[in-house]
């Protein structure tokens, strides 16, 4: 599987409750464009993890690719 084009996100593994599939909260920084204060979004993903490798509280890197179910379409490079 090649990824070299692929934009890679880190976050930290919420839950790994599911079966191949992980819950990864990412977190980014913004400058609000009227205000000009720095704001913090939160995102989960659900996230393919088809050896079952990370658990919670670990951070990853996972990149988006082709759709595995209705909710998930990122998968997991590796754990960090």
């Amino acid at each position: 599987m090649s990824i070299e084009n692929k934009k890679l996100l880190i976050g930290l593994v919420v839950s790994d409750k599911m079966d191949k599939t992980i819950v990864v909260s990412y977190e980014r920084a913004y400058r609000h464009k009227k205000f000009q204060k720095i704001v913090k979004s939160v995102k989960k993903y659900k996230v393919h993890d088809p050896k079952e490798i990370a658990n919670v509280g670990d951070r990853v890197e996972f990149y988006e690719g082709a759709p595995q179910s209705k909710t998930k379409y990122m998968y997991l490079h590796r754990v960090i």
